[in-house]
C-alpha cells in the first residue's frame, strides 16, 4: 500500500503528463534544466510538507473550512520555499519570478491535498507527496534538459555544441508545447510497449 502512494504519482498518474496540472508552470519556466530543478525542488518542498501537515490535523480540521485551512498551509511553506530562494539563490529566484509564489494556486499542490493528504495518514500522505514530486520533477526536468540542448546547445549551462546550430524555438513557448507533446507521445508509446 505504502509503495503504491509512493509509485503512483511517478508515471501513472504523473501530474504534467498524465493528469495534465501544473502545466503553466511547467512551460514557462522549463526553458533550461536549472529553471526546471529549481521549480522541481520548490514544488517538492511545498507538496510534502503541506500533504504532512494537512494529514497531521484532518481529524480535527472542520469540513467547512477544510479548503481555507489548506490554503493557509500550503502558502506558509510557499513562503517558506521563496523567502530561502530568494536568500540563497538569487539568480534562480529572478529566473522563477512570479511563478514561485503561484506555486500556492498550483493545482498539483491543492488538488493532492484535497484528493489524499486530507484522507489517508501521514505517512501515506508524505509517500503520495514524494511521489508526485518526483512525477512533476521528472517531467519538468526533461523538458527542461530537451528544451535547452535542442534550443541552446546546452544542458545545465554546459555548451555541448555550437549555439549557431541550435533551434531557438525551442527555448521560446512554442518549443515548450512541441517537447511537452513530443515527451507525452513517447511515454504512451512506452507504456503501450510495456502493455
Amino acid at each position: 500500500m505504502l509503495w503504491k502512494d509512493f509509485n503512483q504519482g511517478i508515471i501513472k498518474e504523473n501530474p504534467v503528463l498524465r493528469l495534465m496540472i501544473g502545466l503553466c508552470p511547467t512551460l514557462a519556466v522549463s526553458s533550461n534544466a536549472v529553471n526546471a530543478l529549481g521549480m522541481s525542488v520548490a514544488v517538492a518542498f511545498v507538496l510534502i510538507c503541506s500533504n504532512w501537515v494537512i494529514a497531521a490535523i484532518r481529524k480535527i480540521t472542520p469540513d467547512q473550512i477544510r479548503i481555507p485551512i489548506f490554503i493557509i498551509i500550503i502558502s506558509t511553506f510557499v513562503t517558506i520555499s521563496d523567502y530561502v530562494m530568494q536568500a540563497y539563490t538569487p539568480e534562480l529566484y529572478q529566473a522563477l519570478g512570479v511563478f514561485v509564489p503561484l506555486i500556492v494556486v498550483n493545482c498539483i499542490i491543492l488538488g493532492r491535498a484535497e484528493a489524499f493528504a486530507y484522507k489517508n495518514p501521514v505517512l501515506n500522505s508524505i509517500l503520495d507527496g514524494a511521489g508526485m514530486s518526483l512525477g512533476f520533477a521528472l517531467a519538468l526536468i526533461s523538458l527542461g534538459v530537451v528544451r535547452e540542448i535542442l534550443g541552446a546547445g546546452t544542458v545545465f549551462g554546459l555548451a555541448l555544441f555550437n549555439p549557431a546550430v541550435a533551434a531557438t524555438i525551442m527555448v521560446l513557448p512554442p518549443g515548450a508545447f512541441i517537447a511537452i507533446g513530443v515527451l507525452m507521445a513517447a511515454l504512451n508509446k512506452f507504456e503501450n510497449k510495456v502493455q
